[in-house]
């Protein structure tokens, strides 16, 4: 196991390198991660808004629009 001090030591793109192994194990096993109860009620509440109408969908180009809209 690495120690935190020694992740001190690490330079940046050595950190993300091993933040992205670390995630990639992670990843790797999806069953391993519970999945909070609070993340399902959140997504149990939008499928709800959107089949009541209360939400809408966007396709994925206007989704793009809109965020670069935003992030200018």
């Amino acid at each position: 196991m690495i120690a935190p001090s020694e992740i001190k030591q690490m330079t940046l793109p050595e950190k993300l390198e091993l933040l992205e192994a670390v995630w990639s194990e992670i990843a790797s096993d999806p069953d391993q991660v519970e999945v909070p109860q609070w993340h399902k009620d959140i997504l149990d509440e939008r499928q709800r808004a959107f089949e009541e109408g209360r939400d809408k969908a966007i396709d994925w180009e206007e989704a793009k629009r809109q965020i670069e809209k935003a992030i200018r």
